[in-house]
């Protein structure tokens, strides 16, 4: 077999591949072999007639297309493996020439990975990200807490205000008639959620148990019953009970019931301390992001469909198993929605390109740079996915080794390519 290169424009090559007759009639065995049951020959029985039997009724070509599906299979690798190329999708074969007597000459126009040129990426400004935790924060995190430790008690007097839950009982009236569907007993409904319409909610406040409210209300212009909407109506409301959160005292006590804490102020420490941590890792994080996007910036290629089709597919696939976690299936979130997978695929078109520059960028500075993951780098993440997964280390080593460590090394020096982007950034 003879591989060329014949032609390289932009991101897409033509790669060309000879076969010699010897090759060729091999192929054609090959293929007779595969595919002869699927002839009813009279005369033999089915997958028993003779290759020149089939090949005189059905014509001299008819096993010339399983022939050279069997020599791509087993060429176009080798191909692609001499050329030295990285292909990104599947090629796009033509058959120049096809003759038992002199073999094939085939075509194979496919994608190839691009090549950036990438340069001044060291020292590159980017706005350093800071989100200092205040006490202020501090304290609305501590009012959470003391919100979810609330109890819900029933109020014997009192009037309705905003955040009560008011049981009620309700019928709306346009003009005499009472209208289909503005009717029911026993609704819960929390003053100042935004349930019912504009004004209904406000005009309970400072009501009592046992109160008998006209509420007047107008509907929206859009609302979805044409008949109602934009008219004005009155609903006649029963105050039935009257329910409110009751918070915890934010004492000693309370950081006692809460944490491990014995004070309020050593709890409220500890919640700084957690936030601070919390609010460095994600600024971390996305000094990180702003760094790699600023580099990217740098760069302008073409990135071939292939390439972009392919981070799609893995989005997807990500999505799908979100979604398992969450016990729904990806077929039954497309009913829910009424979308479909090529709407899925249109909204993670540009992302997709983006993570697929990205990923190029990183590649070439890992390069250019020689960065690589030590064997240190390695123990280091071995224990690291030991300690997550509680086994022992050896048992982790044997899920990565079928590929030689390659996954895991690629992991650790992206990694630390980012890490050295971030490291020689000019933060301002």
């Amino acid at each position: 077999m003879n591989y060329e290169l014949l032609n390289k424009e932009n991101n897409k090559v033509t790669i060309g591949m000879k076969v010699d007759a010897e090759g060729f009639n091999k192929a054609i065995k090959n293929a007779y072999m595969n595919e002869r049951k699927k002839f009813n020959i009279p005369g033999f029985r089915k997958g028993k007639a003779p290759k020149s039997i089939i090949e005189k009724q059905y014509g001299e070509g008819v096993f010339f297309e399983e022939a050279v599906n069997l020599l791509l299979n087993e060429h176009y690798p080798k191909a692609v493996d001499e050329l030295k190329l990285e292909v990104v999708d599947r090629p796009d074969v033509d058959i120049k020439e096809i003759n038992p007597e002199t073999g094939v000459v085939l075509e194979a126009i496919v994608d190839v990975k691009p090549e950036i040129t990438l340069a001044n990426y060291k020292g590159i400004e980017v706005d350093k990200i800071e989100n200092p935790v205040t006490d202020e924060a501090v304290q609305e995190e501590l009012a959470k807490v003391q919100d979810q430790n609330g109890r819900i008690v029933t109020l014997e007097e009192g009037t309705v205000v905003e955040k009560d839950v008011a049981n009620i009982n309700y019928a709306g009236f346009l003009g005499e008639e009472q209208f289909e569907g503005g009717t029911a007993e026993g609704h819960d409904l929390t003053i100042g959620a935004g349930q019912f319409i504009p004004g209904f909610e406000e005009a309970l406040i400072g009501a009592k148990v046992g109160d008998d409210v006209d509420v007047n209300v107008t509907f929206p212009e859009d609302y979805q019953a044409e008949h109602l909407a934009g008219q004005a109506v009155v609903f006649k409301v029963k105050v039935n009970s009257i329910s409110r959160k009751e918070l915890p005292a934010l004492d000693d006590e309370f950081a006692k019931d809460v944490s491990e804490f014995d004070t309020l102020e050593e709890y409220k420490a500890d919640l700084k301390k957690i936030m601070v941590e919390q609010a460095e890792n994600a600024d971390k994080a996305a000094q990180r992001d702003k760094v790699i996007e600023a580099v990217s910036e740098l760069v302008e290629v073409e990135i071939p469909q292939g390439m972009i089709e392919g981070e799609v597919d893995q989005m997807i696939r990500d999505f799908g198993m979100q979604l398992q976690y969450q016990g729904l299936q990806l077929d039954k979130y497309f009913e829910l929605t009424g979308s479909t997978v090529e709407d899925l695929r249109g909204q993670m078109g540009e992302d997709a390109k983006t993570r697929v520059k990205t990923n190029l960028v990183i590649e070439k500075v890992k390069e250019l740079e020689n960065i690589e993951a030590s064997e240190e780098d390695l123990n280091t993440e071995f224990e690291k996915y030991a300690e997550m997964q509680k086994q022992d280390v050896e048992s982790i080593k044997k899920m990565f080794e079928t590929d030689n460590f390659e996954y895991i090394k690629n992991t650790i020096a992206i990694r630390k390519t980012v890490d050295f982007l971030v490291e020689n950034a000019n933060l301002k």
